[in-house]
């Protein structure tokens, strides 16, 4: 029988994180005292939000890695209506919070805290898990002023070489190649943002930083950063090989391992041995107590949830594709903002076609095909293939995406410049301006799958944040 201040023979303290769906208790074991921290999750809130996935995906994950320098896992205890998350009690708090009081850190300590960070996900990846998601906020510090890597709500888990295509992680950190719609190396991806956290430890702020997040990905994708006046040679050659835009010749952990710098009074972590871990039994049925009546996600493309990394990575000003490399024109993709509904959105879509005489579709409510309108000369549809799809981001804001797999590249640009100066128009709807965002607030998004499982504060959700 549980009670509102024990859950097995764990006793409930203060809460010392909150996200959307959970929050984290401290909590004592009750025989011996020791502190572990509990994240309690609302079961019927995940089910409803179809956020099982990650809330599995996150346990399983964690139940892998068994090292000094990760947050780990006690055990998974499911009830009726909560899922109870033990987890390893970690008192020092974030890295966030301590670079925030004393800006940056001298280099003994950033390169320890960089050590550890590196051995880790050096761990992980050889466990073939990819954080994807690494930045301040999920790295916590323990007693000593150890690093431990918290947070594993966003990772994947998959074989060497594996070519991943979620797109998420936090704009700041984020690798060029996750702003791109093709697949990428989670590991190459996971040693840039550990690079931009080694920039930051040693400068005291960001390499890419902007309120305008178009521009932000821009330099992100040219590596335009700046380094500190007091940046040793040594480790702006290690900072450049790392933030090197184009991941095949970006370092790898390896390389990074047997750099110079790197190497100065370098302690290499040793993974723990399994045995030291208690009571993981398999609790992939910590769902099971509670009936699901969600088995498929309802959450549409212009689901209202879509936020600032997603919204604009899809912008057509940030197709960076042509970066690195070259375009498939065998497909062209546009995408477009709107500052109207998606009514008077869709409303623009057709006054555009009508421009350049083609006839609109409807296949639903967001999605519309057009096709050329017969002539004398021109009757078949099939040589020309044009969608387009409106995603709602707001009451007054949308995305337009423009798709043509097949068909006269005049007419597809022609009806693209239209919808353009159409869509420029003043809207009857007012709305407000969502270039200025705090970076460092952006919550994590996951796109899997045309399917967004997103939610405000997924970050927080997802992972073990303490006070």
């Amino acid at each position: 029988m549980v009670s509102p201040k024990n859950i097995g023979k764990y006793r409930l303290g203060r809460t010392i994180g909150e996200g959307t769906f959970s929050k984290v208790k401290l909590a004592f074991i009750g025989n011996n005292g020791e502190k572990v921290a509990i994240k309690v999750i609302d079961k019927n809130m995940v089910l409803k939000n179809n956020l099982k996935y990650k809330v599995q995906s996150e346990i399983r994950t964690m139940k892998l890695l068994h090292h000094p320098n990760i947050v780990r896992i006690h055990e998974v205890i499911g009830t009726k209506t909560k899922i109870y998350i033990v987890m390893e009690y970690v008192s020092g708090g974030q890295l966030l919070d301590k670079m925030s009081y004393v800006g940056k850190l001298n280099e003994c300590e950033a390169r320890k805290l960089f050590q550890q960070l590196v051995d880790a996900v050096d761990y992980c990846h050889n466990k073939g898990v990819f954080h994807r998601d690494l930045k301040p906020e999920n790295l916590l510090l323990d007693s000593q002023g150890n690093l431990k890597v918290s947070d594993f709500g966003l990772s994947a888990l998959s074989k060497p070489n594996d070519v991943l295509n979620t797109r998420c992680g936090s704009p700041c950190y984020v690798a060029p190649e996750l702003l791109m719609s093709k697949g990428y190396d989670g590991a190459a991806a996971d040693v840039w943002s550990c690079g931009v956290i080694l920039f930051e430890l040693l400068a005291g702020f960001l390499p890419f930083d902007d309120q305008n997040l178009m521009r932000l990905y821009h330099k992100i994708c040219r590596a335009e950063y700046v380094c500190a006046p007091w940046f040793t040679q040594s480790q702006k050659k290690l900072i450049t090989k790392i933030l090197e835009p184009r991941p095949d010749k970006r370092i790898n952990i390896s390389d990074i391992i047997e750099n110079d710098w790197f190497q100065i009074d370098y302690k290499p972590s040793c993974a723990y041995e399994i045995d030291r871990i208690i009571n993981l039994d398999d609790k992939s049925d910590a769902f099971d107590p509670i009936e699901e009546k969600t088995t498929k996600s309802t959450i549409t493309k212009s689901s209202s949830f879509i936020n600032a990394f997603q919204l604009i990575a899809m912008f057509q000003d940030l197709d960076l594709s042509a970066i690195f490399e070259e375009q498939d024109h065998k497909k062209q993709i546009k995408m477009f903002g709107s500052q109207h509904t998606i009514s008077e959105t869709v409303e623009k879509i057709e006054a555009a076609a009508t421009d350049v005489r083609l006839s609109v579709m409807k296949m639903n409510k967001f999605k519309m095909k057009m096709h050329p309108k017969p002539t004398l000369t021109r009757s078949s549809r099939s040589y020309f293939d044009l969608s387009a799809e409106v995603i709602e981001v707001a009451p007054a804001h949308c995305v337009v995406q423009i798709s043509k797999s097949a068909g006269d590249l005049r007419m597809y640009n022609e009806f693209c410049e239209s919808l353009s100066s159409l869509l420029k128009e003043k809207s009857s709807t007012p709305s407000h301006d969502q270039d200025s965002v705090d970076q460092r607030k952006v919550s994590s998004i996951e796109k899997k799958d045309d399917e967004c499982y997103a939610k405000p504060n997924c970050e927080d959700f997802c992972g073990y944040n303490s006070a």
